[in-house]
């Protein structure tokens, strides 16, 4: 590893990693008829968990694994909107804690079949791409918090690729990145082929940008364009070349998703990973105000919300996009 990644590290330790629990957070608890429960399918391309509680770990499995879960949120008196509150000990307790309350394991069929019984899905999608250094139970309890707080109408679907939830792990989750594009692909396009499904949403945080962005890219080459059903890319803190997204969006092609961008020039995360990539201006810390930008946005007709001047929750300020009221 060189001195310039060293560095980055010991300075993105110094600032504080992810907030997280206790492993085993994902042993189901049981029913709790009165709380708030958001229902979700997670797909994934990690190992097996020989703890029933973390289900999965952050090696990289050589097929795919999906199961859906119930995570249940504790009441608004417990919680402010953008938080998600570890259980401190175990088993959760859904009066305080986020907690699961069932795990299902599903097969191909039973993942298709899932998007016409979801209660809440009036025919949206949401695929959520999480990001660098993200543990399973970090992803699964950040997407159930986004799906909850956002008040949406959605089926949450969460694309957990294999991080290995470390700070020192950059190159090994950029290559699980890469390894995951045709995986992401056909979560895609099984959710476009359901007649359940009308329109796909794709949230896409940090690295899972990078990953997100080359699933299209090659949707579009190898069939013309991407599913017709997907209508928005959502890019939240883009850990992503300014010049490789140029790139893949010009690869989507004149059919393509409405994209919007999430960003903020105080996200310490960004500046981290600028610091091991060369130099290289991340897209999420992009200042659109400025020229050539600000021009070069629109001309794409690309969204972008300057999030720079909400407080961030947390000190490396990577996820307000998620985690600010």
């Amino acid at each position: 590893m060189t001195a310039r990644v060293w560095l980055a590290l010991s300075m993105a330790l110094a600032l504080g990693a992810c907030v997280s629990g206790p492993g085993g957070a994902l042993a189901p608890v049981g029913p709790v008829p009165d709380a708030a429960k958001v229902d979700l399918v997670a797909v994934t391309t990690r190992g097996p968990s020989p703890s029933p509680g973390d289900l999965f770990t952050g090696e990289r499995a050589d097929t795919v694994s999906a199961v859906r879960m119930v995570v249940s949120i504790p009441p608004d008196r417990a919680r402010r909107i953008g938080e998600v509150q570890w259980p401190r000990r175990l088993p959760a307790d859904p009066e305080t804690d986020f907690a699961a309350l069932s795990v299902q394991p599903l097969d191909p069929p039973a993942f298709k079949a899932w998007f016409a019984t979801h209660p809440d899905s009036s025919g949206r999608v949401l695929i959520f791409v999480h990001g660098f250094n993200t543990d399973f139970d970090v992803a699964v309890f950040r997407l159930a918090q986004i799906a909850h707080d956002s008040c949406t109408t959605v089926a949450p679907v969460l694309f957990s690729w294999a991080s290995r939830g470390s700070l020192f792990g950059y190159e090994y989750d950029k290559d699980s990145a890469t390894l995951a594009r045709d995986e992401l692909e056909r979560v895609i396009d099984q959710a476009a082929a359901s007649p359940d499904v009308r329109d796909i949403t794709i949230l896409a945080h940090s690295m899972g940008a990078w990953l997100a962005m080359e699933s299209l890219r090659q949707s579009a080459i190898r069939n013309g364009r991407v599913p017709e059903k997907l209508h928005n890319v959502i890019l939240a803190s883009a850990d992503l070349d300014i010049d490789v997204f140029r790139n893949e969006f010009s690869a989507l092609g004149p059919a393509r998703p409405q994209v919007t961008l999430f960003v903020s020039r105080d996200d310490r995360a960004l500046r981290l990973s600028r610091l091991i990539s060369g130099d290289s201006a991340r897209l999420g810390a992009v200042d659109p105000s400025v020229e050539p930008n600000r021009s070069k946005l629109e001309a794409l007709g690309i969204a972008v919300y300057d999030l720079t001047a909400l407080k961030a929750q947390y000190p490396l300020a990577h996820t307000k996009f998620a985690s600010s009221p």
